[in-house]
């Protein structure tokens, strides 16, 4: 009789046991990956900011100001407003191609010219519109140098 119990803990059991524990250091392993990818993640995002800031401070600056609000009826603000928060394929067009009238976002109207920046890399624009889209109390998603490249392809 004992020798059955021993066998059937050996054959049935002993399985099972093993498989629990394969997938307990699966888990382990698949919650590792995932938290290393966020952490990559937000380093990317970290740095595409700190590059974008800069980039920010060369081009746009005196325009929308070093808090993002803009000056009123010239400049829009680019705190909280749909442009920002909104389509990436519209912000990547603006940069590349300016604006030459005025401009209405959110119901105010701007009437500043804003001249286009076709000479700033993939990079630099990606950079610096996910600086804005993630400054100013604004929370958006990254925008990476390949929409930008896609955009300028049909942007003539």
């Amino acid at each position: 009789m004992k020798m059955k119990r021993l066998l059937f803990i050996s054959l049935i059991l002993l399985p099972c046991f093993l498989l629990a524990q394969t997938k307990k250091t699966v888990t382990k392993s698949a919650t590792a990956t995932k938290t290393k990818a966020t952490v990559a993640s937000a380093t990317a995002l970290k740095n595409s900011i700190d590059r974008g800031k800069t980039v920010y401070a060369t081009y746009c600056l005196a325009c929308h100001q070093a808090d993002g609000s803009g000056v009123p009826n010239m400049n829009p603000p680019i705190i909280n407003t749909s442009w920002v928060l909104g389509s990436k394929t519209v912000l990547i067009q603006q940069i590349l191609k300016g604006s030459a009238n005025k401009v209405e976002i959110d119901g105010e109207k701007f009437h500043n010219t804003m001249p286009a920046q076709p000479q700033l890399t993939d990079q630099q624009i990606a950079d610096v519109l996910t600086f804005v889209r993630n400054s100013f109390g604004n929370k958006a998603s990254i925008v990476t140098p390949a929409e930008v490249k896609a955009v300028r392809a049909k942007t003539k």
